[in-house]
């Protein structure tokens, strides 16, 4: 038998939950529907899903809350990231950006097309598979362009050797991790993958379009704002270890970049 990997949808609207279940299933998915938070978190505990579909507006808890819950719990599993898409309304950008913010994969506005919300899971899961640890004995591949992790050269010289890290930052590659003069950061992943671009490469000018390339699983389903917003948020991580540090520059109608010269002491 065939291994259908299991959605866990949170969804109150039965109609909509109705369609994402049809379409799932229909695809090879094995959809689990909880009409609230509380029934997500309990299936959640007992069976951790492939990838979970959260709604915002849900009727005992709001869908950032849950995402917050869920990620804590999947932490506290000690298993596999288990990535997360938002469903959102169409008006509401600032749900968008707020989810995004938080580290969700993905979000989706309504009304959505079916289709489209199953090539979006798609795309979650094969990136997510791609970041998953190697198996025991096995060499890890080298990181490609979209899996959050951008590889370790110059987009603009593919055969140029890695860059120095600018002082006050300090790459664990192994274990995804960043730290800034001396304080480990809480990155999502796509922070991650944004920052250690801009580390490798201090004084690089990236274009939104450069940082979508080489950071983002699909960037033709993603847009500009994405990267504003993980620079927004990136910005304040990094404030709040340094205040008076402006590490990264903005490039008005061009892009970003590291500054190539920051104090060796916050």
């Amino acid at each position: 038998m065939s291994f259908k990997p299991r959605i866990l949808i949170a969804e109150d609207e039965s109609g909509i939950a109705d369609t994402l279940q049809y379409v799932l299933k229909s695809d090879g998915f094995t959809p689990v529907w909880c009409a609230t938070a509380e029934e997500a978190i309990a299936q959640f505990a007992q069976e951790p899903p492939a990838l979970a579909i959260l709604d915002i507006g849900l009727p005992d808890l709001n869908g950032f809350e849950l995402f917050k819950r869920l990620r804590a719990l999947n932490q506290s599993q000690g298993g596999p990231e288990i990535p997360m898409l938002f469903l959102t309304a169409r008006s509401d950008e600032i749900d968008r950006v707020v989810g995004l913010e938080l580290g969700a994969d993905d979000y989706i506005a309504k009304p959505f097309s079916p289709r489209e919300l199953v090539a979006r899971v798609r795309t979650i899961l094969r990136r997510s598979a791609r970041n998953s640890p190697a198996a025991p004995g096995t060499a890890a591949a080298p990181a490609a362009a979209g899996t959050g992790v951008p590889p370790q050269i110059s987009p603009a010289a593919p055969s140029a050797a890695p860059q120095t890290p600018a002082m006050p930052f300090a790459l664990d590659n192994e274990r995804m991790q960043i730290r800034y003069y001396g304080r480990l950061l809480e990155l999502s992943r796509y922070e991650y993958g944004l920052l250690r671009l801009l580390v490798q490469r201090p004084g690089r000018v990236f274009t939104r379009d450069e940082l979508l390339e080489l950071v983002w699983d699909d960037a033709s389903d993603s847009f500009d704002r994405t990267v504003d917003a993980h620079i927004k948020t990136l910005r304040a991580k990094l404030k709040a270890v340094a205040p008076d540090v402006e590490p990264i520059r903005t490039l008005r109608g061009t892009g970003y970049a590291l500054n190539e010269e920051l104090p060796s002491k916050a």
